[in-house]
């Protein structure tokens, strides 16, 4: 189990093996792309099998910052289609021609170059991506308030568990929050919230080895208890049990 803090791009070129992000399994294939960002756990299965190019990058290292956080929800895996695979291989065997001649001729190293370069892989890969439209009835003012929404709990779900804060915060009232959340995710502004604070948890307790209240303390919970309680009546389990069925010799 790793937990990087910068970004793991993969291209799968042959073979077939598994992957696991964020505790979502992914069967991995010809054609199959992996971006794992920071902060994300995640596990290779069966690689052996596999081959293409491995990329790891900074984070900040791409030239619009907007491309690292472009659909920063979606899968960490997924298939391109047959006729855009040639061109992002073209587009990684480029970029690493030009990192493996900095290398060698120090003289010849431009980080814009290849910034733009991998830049422009992670725009070929996307591109043969799957990305869901807007729902149906959705302004772009209600986007802007669920992007905003989104952007705040990264910024401060470790301590702000009431949607009260960000509506404080964001200039809006709740309501506002949860009709545009509800529009754009699918579920209300309170549950997008919870699941952001439960996956936090779920990285800590598989990937460290704190206890469960260290997990409470960073998380922003007064006490153990109600962090446990939290935990259970999101998942069903306790946390102690649930790390028990993600690592049973522990």
């Amino acid at each position: 189990m790793q937990r990087p803090d910068f970004h793991v791009l993969a291209l799968i070129t042959e073979g077939s093996g598994a992957h696991e992000a964020d505790f979502q399994p992914y069967q991995l294939h010809k054609g199959s792309v992996v971006w794992i960002r920071p902060g994300v756990v995640h596990r290779w299965s069966d690689v052996e099998h596999l081959n293409g190019p491995l990329i790891l990058f900074q984070p900040y290292f791409l030239p619009d910052p907007g491309l690292e956080t472009l659909d920063v929800n979606s899968p960490a895996c997924w298939r391109l289609p047959s006729q855009a695979l040639p061109l992002a291989v073209l587009a990684a065997e480029h970029l690493a021609r030009e990192h493996h001649a900095a290398v060698q001729s120090p003289r010849l190293a431009s980080s814009a170059l290849l910034s733009h370069l991998l830049a422009a892989l992670v725009l070929r890969v996307r591109s043969g991506a799957f990305t869901p439209s807007p729902p149906a009835g959705i302004g772009s003012g209600q986007l802007d308030i669920f992007h905003a929404y989104r952007t705040a709990i990264e910024e401060h779900f470790t301590h702000w568990h009431r949607v009260a804060d960000y509506a404080q915060a964001l200039g809006y009232d709740v309501r506002t929050l949860t009709r545009a959340t509800r529009t754009a995710a699918g579920t209300g502004a309170k549950a997008f919230l919870d699941q952001r604070i439960l996956l936090e948890a779920k990285r800590l307790l598989a990937y460290t080895d704190l206890p469960v209240g260290s997990c409470a303390h960073r998380l922003g919970f007064r006490d153990t208890g109600n962090f446990t309680t939290f935990f259970r009546r999101q998942t069903g389990l306790a946390p102690t049990s649930w790390t028990a069925t993600r690592h049973p010799g522990r």
